[in-house]
């Protein structure tokens, strides 16, 4: 059977479940990756059951279903170094208050666990943030001790969290990504060894964040197959023409200045084929979930032409051998 073609609706939150459900099924999609910051209340579907079957009730409508939680806001905000950019993700109230950011986003996160549960989800994908992220360049200087400071806190703020998750059944796929503590293939190897290898704590892998980087995702795939939870198709393409650099030159994305730009799949340079190969080999059926970001390009023309893309390289491997017919009694 074929994995589910999901799309994740943190592009499309403002839309409402029943505006995003139509789209989505007008798109050609099998289900949601719902954005806690958009279709879903996670605290009410944590502690009400009638809310957890309304939703259910507007995806089943549109013959959709919820295959994931994305908590990337919430989540950020538990490990974070705060700035002003972060009052964007939490209540307005809250807003200059880096403690209580920080407090709220923590229940949020646990929440997003109980949510998932009642919904009928195993995974939730999301972000952590980084309290060392800033200084990636090490001037002025970022000592060791900053940087394993950085990775203990992660521990300590995210342990109560994944006790709870544990207790629900759901794991978290952390979106290796910049401004998160694992960011590339050295720190993810890195996060994973100071959890210990915790079984809660996997990957949702998206190849769009590694190949601006140099990483070779499908390298990057065989190596932690065994912690992806989740899979994102989205696709960026590298454009360093002797002028361009790979820093983004604070252009907004779209700019074709930029060293790079997240373009709808398929008009990329990620290769899926060998991305689908290696999720054949490891037996991955979850959902390949499309997080649509195209600045130059209309979002529904767009999504449903990511949908179209992803159900063409969505096969399934042989149950054969190529050869085998060439054999003879």
């Amino acid at each position: 059977m074929a994995r589910p073609v999901t799309i994740f609706t943190g592009q499309w939150a403002d839309m409402s479940l029943e505006e995003i459900c139509k789209t989505a099924s007008e798109m050609g999609y099998d289900g949601l990756e719902i954005a806690t910051w958009g279709q879903i209340n996670c605290h009410k579907a944590a502690n009400d059951p009638s809310y957890v079957e309304e939703v259910k009730a507007t995806l089943e409508k549109y013959n959709l279903k919820c295959t994931a939680l994305g908590a990337h806001l919430p989540g950020q905000c538990v490990g974070d170094l705060w700035d002003p950019r972060l009052d964007g993700f939490a209540p307005s109230e809250l807003a200059g208050q880096p403690e209580k950011i920080r407090a709220w986003a923590i229940e949020e996160m646990k929440d997003a666990a109980r949510a998932a549960k009642a919904m009928g989800c195993e995974v939730v994908t999301g972000f952590m943030g980084s309290a060392v992220w800033k200084y990636w360049y090490s001037f002025p200087q970022t000592s060791e001790e900053m940087i394993e400071n950085a990775y203990k806190e992660q521990v300590e703020l995210w342990t109560p969290i994944f006790d709870v998750f544990d207790e629900c059944g759901v794991k978290f796929a952390l979106e290796i990504h910049p401004t998160e503590i694992a960011f590339d293939y050295w720190t993810t190897k890195r996060l994973l060894e100071a959890f210990d290898y915790r079984p809660t704590l996997g990957i949702n892998f998206d190849p769009s964040h590694l190949i601006w980087q140099g990483i070779n995702p499908t390298l990057f795939l065989q190596d932690f197959i065994d912690r992806v939870y989740h899979v994102h198709i989205k696709d960026a393409f590298v454009n360093l023409d002797g002028r361009n650099g790979i820093l983004g030159s604070h252009l907004t994305f779209g700019d074709m200045k930029r060293g790079w730009n997240f373009a709808s799949p398929g008009h990329g340079d990620v290769d899926f084929d060998k991305i689908i190969r290696v999720l054949n080999a490891a037996n991955y059926q979850g959902p390949l979930s499309v997080e649509w970001e195209d600045s130059g390009m209309e979002r529904v023309y767009g999504g449903t032409e990511a949908c179209e893309f992803v159900k063409s390289i969505n096969f399934q491997p042989s149950d054969i051998a190529f050869d085998d017919a060439l054999k003879s009694e």
